[in-house]
């Protein structure tokens, strides 16, 4: 038999009757305490906005977490020994001198520097590196790498005080090659008119060019017309006396005692004037090739300046520039002077075109230095200095 679910429980109450008007007016007051109490509890409890952010979570290992992102990265500061500075200086200088990979050498090279590894001891495996990247002397020019070349030699004149003098005369004539003629392709006229500002500087410090240094660039100019078969010639003649010089020096001392015998002090005296001399022949050398690798820079940073005269606000500045050379023209050898004369004497066409309104391209191109100067021109100047008075005075002179 089925056990009565509803077995122990009290049995159901009957409905209670309708409450009466006094017990609802008793009720009343403690509804409204009972609904004032429940609104307190259920208001909301302000919280602040700092904690509705949602905490960030904790990585154990962040390295593992973030995917890895192969970045080039340079460290600033090295640690390495000189030896491994050395090597590495060994390698930038095989690879710098292919252009396709001058980018990186440069900057690995401008890292170098920056964390202070060129010093006395590797200056001169330093060097070697420069030495390679201007084996072409046109490559600094070329537009790939223009920036970089820039970039590098800028930097590189920071440590020229480990260099020693024939080290400095070369950075300076590779400067204004990477740096000043570098600057002369820029689209900003400040920069253009400080680079022309430093060649017409450069120019009037070179010395005047003497009758020795026109004997040697036509010797040179000889030397390299040459063919090979009298370069063979020569060389054979060479090889062939090498021998009898060393046969008639075993006759003169065929036992070799010459040798032996001790050195007097006029001996001495003598080895010492020859080195002296030998010091002063190779300064003088130096001094020569100095001044004649400058004036070859300078020729080409002026020729590099007449190729942007279609710009026209470079015009003006490179109408003074190539006016400074032609006046000291005195201080290049004879084959430069013709190339400066050249160079004028197209400058001075160009402006006379554009004064008759002429030009290549059919239209009047005249520049806003020289419509101010043709309108002026015929204006007078009063006594107070001002343009359109009652004086005589012209603005020709005022303007040039």
């Amino acid at each position: 038999m089925a056990e009565n679910l509803f077995e122990g429980l009290p049995p159901p109450s009957v409905n209670p009757p309708p409450p009466s008007s006094s017990s609802i007016e008793q009720r009343e007051p403690q509804l409204h305490s009972k609904t004032a109490a429940s609104a307190d509890c259920d208001a909301p409890i302000p919280v602040l906005k700092s904690a509705l952010k949602r905490p960030k979570p904790v990585q154990s290992n962040p390295e593992a977490a973030a995917p890895a992102e192969k970045k080039l990265r340079f460290k600033t500061t090295t640690d390495a020994s000189e030896k491994q500075v050395i090597e590495a200086m060994q390698k930038i200088a095989s690879h710098i001198k292919t252009p396709g990979k001058f980018g990186k050498a440069s900057k690995l090279a401008l890292q170098l520097i920056r964390a202070g590894s060129v010093k006395p001891e590797t200056i001169d495996h330093f060097f070697a590196i420069l030495e390679a990247a201007m084996s072409s002397p046109t490559s600094c020019t070329d537009p790939s790498v223009r920036g970089e070349y820039h970039a590098l030699f800028s930097v590189t004149n920071d440590v020229s005080e480990c260099l020693n003098k024939k080290q400095k005369n070369q950075l300076t004539t590779w400067t204004i090659m990477a740096v000043v003629a570098n600057d002369l392709f820029t689209d900003d006229s400040f920069v253009f008119s400080k680079a022309s500002g430093r060649i017409k500087e450069i120019i009037s410090n070179l010395p005047v060019a003497t009758e020795d240094d026109d004997l040697e660039e036509a010797a040179t100019l000889e030397n390299e017309t040459k063919t090979a078969t009298e370069d063979g010639q020569i060389k054979s003649d060479k090889s062939s006396a090498v021998p009898l010089e060393e046969t008639s020096k075993q006759e003169f001392d065929p036992f070799g005692l010459d040798a032996l015998i001790p050195s007097t002090a006029k001996i001495g005296e003598r080895r010492k004037g020859k080195k002296e001399a030998g010091t002063k022949i190779k300064e003088e050398e130096e001094t020569k090739r100095f001044l004649k690798s400058q004036r070859e820079a300078l020729i080409t940073c002026l020729e590099i300046a007449a190729r942007r005269y279609k710009t026209a606000w470079c015009q003006t500045v490179i109408d003074i520039l190539v006016k400074h050379a032609f006046d000291n023209v005195a201080k290049f050898t004879s084959r430069q002077r013709d190339a400066i004369g050249k160079l004028w004497a197209s400058i001075r066409e160009q402006q006379m075109r554009r004064k008759q309104g002429k030009s290549i391209t059919g239209k009047l191109d005249v520049n806003a230095f020289e419509w101010l100067q043709q309108k002026y021109a015929g204006e007078k100047i009063s006594i107070r200095h001002a343009v359109g008075g009652s004086g005589e005075r012209r603005a020709q002179q005022w303007l040039g």
